[in-house]
């Protein structure tokens, strides 16, 4: 069943009650905040007025009711569910005012623009802390607060590559293959939602007091390198590009077929002989080079040329079915249309929808984070610009005098 946007009222995640400040754009950011606001908390998006998040003009593709006044990006819909947006100018002292306003009552504060530049607009952790001691403070940057390299631009590519993972990725003698998705501002993101759960956790077993975080894309591409990097470090040899092999396993990896591909991980020795048996090959079997996982790896190349020569003379769902019955683990290369149409997707609610003001119906992948008293939940739509500007600064105790000044001095928009 496809999952359905919710009265706010209806369900409390694990950190209703919580404040987000979210001063972040484009993907890493707003990645970690929308856990964070699947995860119950409310999150304050500040976009700049008039543009927004970069990732509004990200088209196309972009969601739609049928006309260009009102579509949202796709792009943006990703990674903004469940947030409240408000346009504030921070290059105006008005606007930084309101933030610092916002960020004397805000648990989380997270931002990304680059290294120093929140302490020139006095929004950063040393000016906030005094007047909000348990503020949990995260910055998120290319390469963190110190280094080297600390000034330089970064962006996912350039850290897939810097990052070892570009080494690694793509077919053997191939040119560097970037991943698919953005996985240095994805997995950065990740590592942030990570280290705020944890500043909270720490701020309620401790004295109440909050602290700064520091994360970096090139530190989390660095740490995700993981055996990679452990098998270098034990052989001295650097990883090359393998395809979709694997360098510990054999045989893991995806398999032409006579039709398509198929991939199989045979994980375990406990697999090798149902693998064996699935595809008709009693020779393999009893041949000792083959017998154990370090025969296999050792002599990869032989096995891979008979398993090679096997699957191309089947078809993939024939392959698949025969692997299925001797309980290996198997599946054909699905694209993503496939995957959203899986029942299993579907049992798991990772399929989710909103319907927004402008843009219709969105659709996007649900939160893979599943509890059993306290939900995630869509509990918003992905804000439209500036949609709960002035609701927001009236619970922050903003007049209509106020607001009105605001508009006077360019902090917010007509």
């Amino acid at each position: 069943m496809v999952g359905e946007a919710r009265d706010p009222e209806s369900d409390v995640g694990p950190l209703d009650g919580l404040t987000v400040l979210d001063l972040s754009r484009v993907l890493v950011g707003p990645f970690c905040t929308m856990q964070l606001g699947d995860l119950g908390a409310e999150v304050i998006k500040v976009e700049r007025p008039g543009q927004g998040d970069q990732t509004r003009t990200w088209v196309p593709p972009a969601f739609s009711k049928g006309d260009d006044e009102g579509k949202e990006s796709a792009y943006y819909v990703s990674v903004n569910r469940n947030k409240r947006s408000i346009q504030l100018d921070l290059t105006t002292e008005a606007g930084r005012a309101v933030v610092r306003d916002l960020a004397r009552e805000a648990d989380v504060l997270v931002e990304n623009f680059r290294v120093g530049k929140t302490e020139e607009w006095d929004l950063g952790y040393g000016d906030l802390v005094d007047e909000n001691p348990g503020l949990v403070y995260c910055a998120i940057s290319g390469y963190g607060e110190w280094g080297p390299d600390r000034d330089r631009p970064a962006y996912d590519i350039m850290m897939q590559a810097r990052g070892g993972f570009m080494s690694f990725t793509g077919v053997e003698g191939g040119p560097p293959v970037r991943i698919g998705v953005a996985l240095a501002d994805v997995g950065a993101g990740m590592y942030a939602t990570q280290a705020i759960l944890a500043a909270l956790l720490e701020r309620e077993l401790g004295d109440g007091r909050g602290q700064k975080i520091d994360v970096s894309l090139l530190d989390g591409q660095a740490a995700w390198t993981s055996y990679m990097a452990t098998n270098y470090f034990a052989s001295g040899e650097p990883p090359g590009r393998m395809g979709s092999k694997h360098p510990n396993i054999v045989p893991y990896r995806a398999f032409e077929t006579a039709d398509d591909y198929v991939v199989v991980a045979c994980s375990s020795d406990r697999f090798w002989p149902p693998l064996c048996e699935a595809i008709d090959r009693p020779d393999l079997l009893a041949d000792e080079r083959f017998e154990t996982n370090e025969g296999r790896v050792r002599n990869r190349e032989e096995l891979d040329r008979e398993l090679e020569e096997t699957f191309a003379a089947l078809s993939t769902d024939e392959a698949v079915e025969r692997l299925d019955e001797h309980d290996v683990p198997a599946s054909r290369v699905r694209d993503v249309s496939e995957v959203f149409a899986d029942p299993q997707i579907e049992a798991r609610g990772m399929l989710a929808e909103a319907e927004h003001p402008t843009a219709g119906t969105v659709r996007f992948p649900g939160s893979p984070m599943h509890f059993s008293r306290t939900p995630t939940t869509v509990r918003r739509h992905p804000p439209a610009l500036g949609e709960h500007t002035e609701s927001v600064l009236r619970e922050y105790g903003y007049g209509d005098r106020d607001i009105d000044e605001l508009r006077s001095r360019g902090a917010i928009s007509e």
